[in-house]
């Protein structure tokens, strides 16, 4: 019997996670490319998380959306298939969420035919689709709660909150990656434990390669160079770092990433450069120019309550790191430089710009270097298998 088959005793997984073609890759990327190494998977990218606007082009993606649920999911890779359901997002209107019931279930079901998955776990990383729990014909649930989607700006926060504990409690067995929501989701479910963010190390640590090249869009710049990647949102405090580059108009400011959202001054201030959204594999080349790698992020309710997953990457560079505080990032403070103020922030960079020791890069490489994406999904997986045995299906369909 081989691996694929042996593993969740043979059965295949349908994940419901963020859309699969984003520029920006999370942990529901990484986590799915790597189940889908041990079982058949059906990856349904679920759009409808965020409130429409009265806007043309929320329409027209409102559109272009239900049309791609119409099609036959695609094979994107070895044991891996891929569709679209989305919801209507006007939650609120009676009648909607039966039609998004309804349709989620005829949708999903289908594509499992036509993927040829039969026995199945279902497999969430997102909460809103999560109301198609227990209609699936699934002999087991997971939610893998990666972030307090319900603090994300533009979102119907009531509902992704009800949608959120309603996972929970439904679920067979939670995972949190934030360790300050854990408690919090254990209160609706015994069975929840903390699974932490990985890390693709191999990948990063190319950017500490003397083989690897300095990315063409930032070979030109002046040093020291104040890198970021990742995508440029609401919660990433623009303003820090226009003072920033305003203070220190000698460095460069190099933010890499799909930019999401009005950036203000950033985009006017000549020290500063906006290369867009670059494929993931190349992040390390980009990397490669910092002198000090930065985590921006505004203090609210999302941030308190994240676990970045640049965090671990940064430090798998081996490059300095400057960020603000939350939990998680506090558990790598002998690694990170923790700022409170602007003031601090700066000082910080300062610092982390002189800071050329191998054996603090080395350091920072180490602390990291046990917790890649493998040995996660790994110790989820004997989880996930030691609930099954525990607890044999079937869930009714």
């Amino acid at each position: 019997m081989t691996e694929r088959q042996a593993a969740f005793g043979g059965r295949g997984i349908v994940y419901f996670g963020n859309d699969w073609f984003a520029e920006n890759r999370t942990s529901s990327h990484h986590i799915a490319s790597r189940l889908a190494r041990l079982a058949p998977l059906l990856y349904v990218s679920s759009p409808g998380l965020r409130k429409p606007q009265a806007s043309g082009r929320d329409v027209r993606r409102l559109l272009r959306k239900l049309a791609a649920s119409l099609k036959p999911p695609r094979r994107i890779a070895e044991g891996m298939w891929h569709c679209t359901v989305p919801q209507l997002p006007f939650r609120r209107l009676p009648g909607v969420d039966a039609i998004n019931r309804l349709f989620g279930v005829w949708a999903v079901r289908r594509a499992l035919r036509i993927a040829g998955i039969g026995r199945r776990i279902a497999w969430f990383v997102v909460p809103h689709p999560g109301f198609l729990a227990g209609r699936l014909g699934e002999d087991y649930r997971v939610y893998y709660c990666i972030d307090d989607y319900a603090a994300h700006p533009g979102v119907d926060a009531a509902q992704i909150s009800h949608r959120d504990a309603e996972l929970c409690r439904n679920a067979d067995l939670v995972f949190v990656a934030p360790p300050t929501l854990v408690e919090s989701r254990r209160a609706l479910n015994a069975h929840t434990e903390f699974s932490p963010h990985g890390v693709d190390v191999e990948l990063f640590a190319r950017a500490a390669d003397a083989a690897t090249a300095v990315a063409d869009g930032a070979r030109d710049l002046a040093a020291p160079v104040i890198g970021y990647f990742g995508s440029l949102h609401e919660w990433i405090d623009f303003e820090l770092i226009a003072w920033l580059a305003r203070q220190r108009p000698q460095w460069s400011f190099l933010l890499v990433g799909h930019v999401a959202t009005d950036v203000g001054e950033l985009a006017t201030l000549p020290n500063v450069r906006l290369p867009g959204a670059q494929p993931y594999a190349s992040l390390p080349s980009w990397a490669k120019a910092f002198d000090a790698a930065i985590i921006p992020y505004r203090l609210n309710r999302q941030v308190a309550n994240a676990n970045p997953l640049k965090l671990r990457e940064y430090l798998a560079t081996g490059k300095p790191v400057v960020s603000v505080r939350n939990a998680e990032i506090e558990k790598f403070a002998e690694h990170v430089r923790i700022a409170d103020s602007r003031e601090e922030f700066l000082a910080a960079l300062e610092d982390a710009v002189a800071d050329n020791r191998i054996d603090a890069a080395r350091a920072r490489q180490a602390a990291v270097a046990d917790q890649t994406w493998d040995r996660r999904v790994e110790a989820v997986v004997a989880r996930v298998e030691a609930g099954l045995a525990r607890h044999p299906p079937p869930h009714s369909a």
